[in-house]
């Protein structure tokens, strides 16, 4: 029969556990290193489901609180002071992914953005705090905004 240290380096070897660790493991199993293999294993399967779950768990909280500031945020299209178009900057971020995904929609997009920047229209990305009011939001200020540049005409001489 195997020596104690035997048995403890073959759950090591096996396992890739610690001295101590092996050495646990074996005297929960009364000395018998095929059980002490099984409760090891078992062991890690257990371990390995909670962290799966609590990785999960934590992926789903920064997935909701990216969604929540993505709902705050606002992607306003402007001709002048007029709104033209306004959507939530997550449904703006789908759409980017769309058309990265598509070369036709990519296409429409820069189409899109072209004729919008020739015909003077303003691409705003606005930022409200959750039960922010219209006048605290006008006093902060929370917004981007980008105007093209006048077009150059050609002189005649």
């Amino acid at each position: 029969m195997h020596s104690e240290l035997e048995k403890i380096d073959l759950i090591r070897a096996r396992t890739g556990v610690s001295y101590r660790e092996a050495k646990k493991a074996l005297d929960e199993a009364g000395g018998d290193p095929v059980q002490a293999l099984i409760n090891l294993e078992e062991r890690g399967k257990a371990n390995f489901s909670e962290k799966v779950q609590s990785r999960g768990h934590e992926v789903l909280e920064n997935l909701r609180a990216i969604l929540q500031r993505g709902q705050e945020t606002k992607i306003k299209v402007k001709r002048g002071d007029r709104v033209v178009f306004e959507l939530p900057a997550s449904a703006g971020a789908v759409g980017l992914l769309a058309a990265l995904a598509s070369s036709e929609l990519a296409l429409l997009g820069a189409l899109g953005a072209v004729t919008a920047m020739a015909n003077k229209y303003s691409l705003e990305i606005e930022r409200r705090e959750k039960g922010e009011t219209e006048e605290q939001h006008q006093e902060k200020k929370g917004t981007f905004t980008f105007e093209s540049p006048p077009l150059n005409k050609p002189k005649h001489n």
